[in-house]
């Protein structure tokens, strides 16, 4: 296709951003912005009942946290319904469809009939090839005139070539007859009207794309090129529900996942470059393409996530790393960090960082720079600071008054104090851990003592002593 790549993502407003959406748009959204095209956002909000202003806000969010940015405004397709009837009424005018006048009493004694019969038939509007002059004076739908013969190809970039017997396909009902249109006219529509070059979305909407082939052959419209992505299912390989935890974007923001690290892997769930597992978002941009989507459902696996998202926070620069932090502590709901606490992590974040999988775990690895004093050692680490224990750090404080505060300065130090009292280093770091960080599993003592600083190591190093 020579025309520059134009994809789109079109959720509806009833609920929160579903990770299988959340999927969706990150795929188109790479193939465009990776070819340097557009990606665009159209919210299918025709559902007025169940629409809400909310549920548009969420999804906003949602995809605003993966980093996932369009062009241009969002495009309401309700904003859009008299041009929908538009084109519904110029394929009147081309004879692609026709006025239907049936009434939905006659529709369901149609659909009786045929089960009387022990058959299933595609409702056969007699209206169809009705003489214009015999028209009433009453409402009318207006249909697509189905072809009744032959066969609808679809060429999909993901499922290959489909073929639909045309004998299968109805005339379905464009315009109602209060001029509302319905999903499958809008959808064309739309994307006609935005340039839309791709239609990349889930395998459940393939079915649609015959019937929406009718529409654009129908007004002579350039056909896009399809994708059509196999579902999300849970790690039972079923389809992806509730039970299986979190199904919300945000869900994920606030369990404590990169956003990089979801990308990453949101990304590799269902496609695959090769041997690539770890990559970053440039290097996907410059990878993704339609070739590498498998046909079969993709799983999710929590693991597999969570050793992604562990790569990322270790790749992670520190800077970028402390903005997330913080983003992620207000989208779970836990308090806002310090200055004081935002100064510690700063200088901390390269002693934690490589051992956490999630913002979770990173906070709680980086206890020994959030706390305050006195810190309280917990059950296990407070065996350590026995009598004698206590009395070594009592002896040992003096030592790092006047010390450069170095770990080639410290080093020696601790090292000397451990043998004076005939015990080894390892001996000594249990209670030197219970009394900075409280507990007995830290980074290193030194690399402790180096963060948080001179003045606040001996002073916990005193109270433990006490």
């Amino acid at each position: 296709m020579s025309r520059p790549v134009v994809t789109r993502f079109a959720p509806s407003p009833t609920g929160y951003l579903h990770i299988g959406g959340g999927r969706t748009a990150l795929f188109n959204w790479l193939y465009a912005r990776g070819r340097g095209g557009k990606f665009l956002l159209r919210i299918e909000d025709t559902d007025r009942e169940r629409s809400t202003p909310e549920a548009t806000a969420a999804i906003l969010r949602g995809l605003t946290w993966l980093g996932l940015d369009w062009d241009g405004e969002p495009i309401s397709q309700f904003a859009r319904k008299d041009r929908h009837a538009e084109v519904a009424r110029e394929m009147l005018a081309r004879g692609t469809a026709y006025k239907c006048f049936s009434t939905q009493e006659e529709i369901a004694a149609f659909r009786a009939e045929a089960e009387a019969r022990g058959s299933y038939a595609l409702f056969q509007s007699p209206w169809r090839d009705a003489d214009p002059s015999t028209y009433p004076d009453a409402p009318y739908v207006i249909r697509m005139r189905a072809p009744r013969e032959g066969e609808t190809v679809i060429e999909d970039q993901v499922q290959g070539r489909v073929v639909i017997q045309n004998s299968s396909l109805d005339d379905m009902i464009c315009l109602r007859s209060d001029a509302t249109p319905t999903y499958m006219l809008a959808v064309v529509v739309d994307d006609h009207d935005m340039g839309v070059t791709h239609v990349i979305r889930g395998d459940d909407h393939l079915n649609n794309a015959a019937r929406q082939q009718m529409i654009y052959d129908a007004m002579g419209w350039e056909i896009p090129t399809w994708a059509h992505i196999p579902l999300i299912h849970g790690p039972d390989g079923k389809k992806l529900s509730k039970r299986h935890g979190a199904t919300g974007v945000e869900e994920y923001q606030a369990m404590g996942y990169p956003a990089a690290g979801m990308r990453n892997y949101l990304t590799r769930l269902g496609w695959a470059h090769g041997d690539a597992e770890i990559f970053t978002t440039e290097e996907a941009l410059k990878m993704f393409d339609l070739a590498g989507i498998g046909r079969a459902p993709a799983r999710l696996d929590f693991k597999k996530l969570e050793n992604t998202c562990g790569h990322h926070i270790s790749m992670m620069d520190d800077a970028a790393l402390l903005h997330e932090l913080t983003a992620f502590m207000a989208a779970a709901g836990l308090p806002a960090l310090t200055d004081a606490q935002k100064t510690l992590l700063s200088k901390g974040l390269y002693t934690v960082k490589d051992r956490a999988k999630t913002f979770h775990e990173l906070l709680d690895k980086s206890q020994f720079m959030l706390t305050s004093r006195p810190v309280v050692a917990d059950e296990a680490s407070a065996k350590s600071l026995d009598t004698v224990s206590r009395g070594i750090l009592k002896t040992l404080t003096p030592r790092l008054q006047n010390a450069s505060w170095t770990k080639a300065v410290l080093e020696p130090i601790l090292n000397d104090a451990a043998a004076e009292n005939g015990i080894g280093f390892g001996k000594l770091a249990a209670p030197l851990r219970a009394a900075l960080a409280g507990r007995g599993a830290t980074p290193s003592v030194f690399d402790m003592m180096l963060v948080i600083g001179q003045d606040e190591t001996i002073a916990r190093l005193n109270d433990a002593a006490l």
